[in-house]
């Protein structure tokens, strides 16, 4: 996996990345003021509808325009704290390609 480490135009950093699907990824430092924290997702939702519920028809999906004034959160604020409760579980994946469910 490609990792592109950079500065945002805020100054904090971030590393962007492609998930399985090519999608583009990252994990930024937050500017939260109160406490640690990063983002992580994917930088764009991508929002598709099926082809067949549109006026020009088709098959599969293709993209949907969504207003500019809506607003479509990708990427989790996560503490780190909570990353902390999160890494377990990623370990066990990562070491058996399955989640550790009680």
């Amino acid at each position: 996996m490609k990792f592109n480490q950079s500065v945002t135009g805020r100054g904090f950093d971030i590393i962007e990345f492609e998930d399985l699907y090519g999608e583009k990824c990252n994990i930024q430092k937050s500017s939260l003021a109160t406490e640690d924290a990063i983002w992580i997702g994917v930088e764009s939702a991508n929002p598709q509808i099926m082809a067949s519920k549109v006026i020009e028809g088709g098959t599969g999906w293709m993209k949907y325009n969504v207003p500019d004034d809506v607003l479509l959160t990708t990427r989790m604020h996560l503490s780190k704290e909570q990353v902390q409760y999160l890494l377990p579980i990623l370990q066990v994946f990562a070491e058996t390609g399955e989640l550790p469910i009680n």
